[in-house]
């Protein structure tokens, strides 16, 4: 246990929207957009993070910005690498020049293939990590949700990220059935795009569509039908237009997205033991993630199955807290060392 000293423990909850790394002791301690700007012509890193996030749309041609994560899975395995070499750097700056490279344990995807997740563990490697354990995103989620996942009890989460759902019942410290769906926030935000473009002739950008999925989005329509005011061009003039858009009209926009996240609920409680299912009955189900702040989704979910629904108080930091904390099981995820080996319902 000597290897695993408090200066050593990692852990990284490595979004397609954000960063987040948590160090043993401290806490979270980056928090950031998994976004790079790179110089097409030299190949120099411009931007990291929440820089390059304010890049998007507004730079030159000789600078590109990049999201190295999709879906869940690295898309660009050097810029992912270096993109983590920048936080890991980051979060320990403070630390003691005897040191060495710390161990990292770094959240995946319930459904993701050997390849995929090897490519994770290799990333965290070059960035420099000594050494790298996986841990399934949706049992961080639940230990960071503080669902008892040691026990011989059944608990469900939902965890809809940026790029994926992850749906899993947990039970005695691992996966008894689950379910991933690469469809979750980034699907939201592409939604609302498509519904302007097609309904207005309107183009506008993924931060004014994220920004209008949280000001007046809602899973369920409403009676308080709010309109904001959006910018954009005019696809026919090709001039800049103001539309107003409604509650009801995002509604309608996320429908297809929110029913894809409602049917792998649906097929992972038809897949859970009796018993199993009969402790979610009691206990009820547990939202995680920043696709959970959609208004109203608790709501939508519980109407559907006939069981309660709860958000988790931090659901933004459940995964990075939940990844924290099962630090403290390191030995255990070193010898089980592939989480895709749970039972994953394709």
């Amino acid at each position: 246990m000597g290897l695993f000293n408090f200066s050593q423990d990692v852990a990284i909850d490595l979004g397609t929207a954000n960063t987040l790394v948590f160090i043993k002791g401290k806490g979270i301690v980056v928090r950031e957009p998994s976004v790079i700007a790179k110089n097409i012509e030299t190949g120099a890193i411009e931007a990291v993070g929440n820089d390059a996030k304010h890049m998007i749309g507004r730079t030159p041609g000789t600078i590109t910005v990049i999201r190295p994560m999709k879906e869940g899975v690295i898309a660009d395995f050097e810029t992912t690498a270096l993109m983590l070499k920048y936080y890991l750097k980051k979060a320990m700056r403070k630390r003691s020049s005897f040191a060495g490279k710390p161990n990292v344990m770094v959240c995946v995807p319930s459904g993701i293939t050997m390849v995929e997740e090897r490519a994770v563990i290799d990333a965290a490697k070059q960035a420099g990590a000594k050494d790298a354990f996986p841990i399934a995103e949706p049992f961080a989620a639940a230990v960071g949700a503080g669902l008892p996942v040691w026990e011989p009890t059944g608990s469900m989460i939902v965890d809809i990220g940026g790029g994926t759902t992850e749906v899993a019942v947990i039970s005695l410290g691992g996966i008894v059935t689950s379910r991933s769906i690469r469809v979750a926030g980034n699907n939201m935000d592409q939604a609302i795009i498509q519904h302007i473009r097609q309904t207005y002739s309107l183009m506008i950008g993924e931060s004014s569509a994220e920004s209008l999925k949280l000001s007046i989005g809602s899973a369920q329509k409403t009676d308080e039908n709010e309109a904001v005011e959006v910018r954009g061009r005019d696809l026919l003039t090709g001039l800049p237009k103001t539309i107003s858009i409604t509650t009801n009209e995002i509604t309608d926009a996320l429908k297809e997205t929110i029913d894809a996240i409602i049917d792998a609920v649906k097929v992972t409680l038809e897949r859970t033991p009796p018993e199993l299912a009969a402790d979610i009955m009691n206990r009820g189900i547990v939202l995680s993630g920043g696709g959970s702040l959609l208004k109203n989704i608790d709501r939508v979910i519980s109407d559907e199955t006939k069981i309660p629904v709860f958000a988790t108080e931090d659901p933004l930091d459940s995964v990075a807290n939940g990844t924290g904390k099962s630090l403290d099981y390191i030995q255990h995820f070193r010898s089980q060392p592939s989480v895709s080996s749970h039972p994953t319902l394709e």
